[in-house]
């Protein structure tokens, strides 16, 4: 994945906020949040725009899900434990089947990751047209120009 566009580092744009505690097991050796539990932390500030937005609950059927279908992560910067991660979220694309959501990931003042997300809506075990109510309540979870 290449550098980021630099105005998807720009904290303003994105219509989420939300804190993550760090962990003193998320630490490597170097004594800096593990690259690897990137993709968990990552995992936790979605699920919480998917409820705080109800976004990501497709419309109540029980039957659509959505799935994670790949994911960049560029590593900008260093984070350490204890501070908590400042995770920003926004949606960047609205597709037939398919949704992309930007992440940025930013500790005190400083951007540590950004992460790219596309998630396919599923049912069945097969890619499935976003209904047109979830389009609707995209709306307002749509990164800001």
């Amino acid at each position: 994945m290449p550098k980021p566009d630099p105005a998807l580092l720009d904290p303003a744009r994105y219509p989420f906020r939300c804190a993550i505690e760090t962990r003193y097991r998320d630490l490597d050796s170097n004594l800096h949040i593990n690259n690897g539990v990137f993709a968990s932390l990552l995992e936790e500030g979605r699920v919480r725009f998917h409820r705080a937005s109800q976004f990501g609950s497709l419309s109540g059927d029980p039957e659509l899900t959505a799935m994670v279908a790949s994911m960049g992560i560029e590593y900008l910067g260093e984070s350490y434990f204890p501070e908590p991660l400042d995770m920003h979220v926004g949606a960047a694309r609205i597709g037939n089947s398919s949704y992309e959501l930007c992440q940025l990931v930013m500790q005190k003042s400083d951007v540590v990751a950004f992460a790219s997300v596309t998630l396919v809506c599923m049912k069945g075990g097969k890619p499935y047209a976003i209904p047109a109510e979830h389009r609707e309540m995209a709306k307002p979870w749509m990164l800001l120009k």
